[in-house]
């Protein structure tokens, strides 16, 4: 009980400071997110409101990394096991957190895709300042992996372009 609440305080405080971030145009550029034992940053423009773990309905006939539908704040949105989804092009990305740990990240709305990215755990707001290299992405990487960073402990970070992810034909294709 107590990690769900601390849970929420985070997810409070990380809305707290995104909406901050965007209205006072502060020099954090990304969501750092944890999918299994892989980083993650996000355009912090892309990305939309954070939500706790929440039921979803499931889709029958679909690709196994879209888990179904969820009602968020009202809307229907389709919900996107991010693990099982980058399955292929990141190996370590899948988690064994439980569902109820996790949160959905929904996608920026100005993007016209109702969709959520369930992701394991959220890092915090970072910066160009939070890292002390950067590289481009291997040559093999999807169209949607941005630069690789590497912040101080020497943890890589990869960055995803989720508009180049939303409009990516096999995110696009769920039907199995």
């Amino acid at each position: 009980m107590a990690n769900r609440e601390a849970l929420r305080e985070l997810q409070t405080r990380l809305a707290s400071r995104l909406q901050a971030a965007r209205s006072e145009g502060t020099a954090v550029r990304w969501l750092a997110v944890e999918v299994g034992g892989s980083h993650f940053l996000f355009p912090l423009a892309q990305c939309g409101e954070i939500f706790p773990w929440t039921p979803v309905q499931p889709a029958a006939y679909t690709q196994q990394w879209f888990l179904g539908v969820a009602n968020l704040r009202g809307g229907l949105f389709g919900v996107v096991d991010f693990a099982r989804f980058l399955a292929d092009a990141v190996p370590s990305a899948r988690t064994d957190t439980p569902l109820s740990e996790c949160s959905l990240l929904s996608l920026n709305a100005g993007m016209d895709v109702n969709c959520a990215l369930l992701v394991s755990q959220l890092s915090g707001l970072r910066g160009p300042e939070s890292f002390t290299a950067s590289q481009a992405p291997p040559a093999d990487a999807p169209v949607y992996f941005g630069r690789v960073y590497t912040d101080a402990s020497g943890l890589a970070w990869q960055e995803v372009n989720l508009l180049a992810l939303s409009q990516f034909p096999s995110f696009l294709s769920i039907g199995a």
